[in-house]
């Protein structure tokens, strides 16, 4: 249960960097904490207490490897999170910089601006 309270923590941090913060760097740093924050739930969704790994091996009879395995689904999910986050991120960092050569700043106030 504590794992689950120090996630939401994390989670709410990266909420906090996203509604508080002007910067645009601050704000990528935002939303890559709560997307590891949400992996980290779907991790511990799967987890299981003195867990095997998903194996089935030939000595190992059903019952004992459904009692006692680890969920795989949230492990493939999070993977996939994983790659799906870099492309988000390359994407906002490409963005970030484009805003940086056109205002020649990161603050979002001073975007807001500039606008005109």
């Amino acid at each position: 249960m504590l794992q689950y309270l120090l996630d939401m923590i994390i989670f709410a941090l990266g909420i906090y960097c996203l509604i508080a913060k002007r910067h645009i760097i601050k704000k990528i740093i935002g939303m890559c904490i709560i997307e590891y924050s949400i992996n980290l739930f779907l991790i511990l969704l799967g987890y299981r207490m003195h867990g095997i790994a998903p194996i089935i091996l030939p000595e190992m009879n059903n019952s004992y490897f459904a009692q006692y395995s680890v969920d795989p689904l949230p492990q493939a999910l999070v993977l996939t999170s994983i790659v799906i986050g870099l492309g988000t991120l390359a994407l906002m960092a490409a963005f970030a910089i484009k805003l940086y050569e056109k205002y020649r700043t990161f603050d979002m106030s001073e975007i807001h601006r500039l606008r005109g």
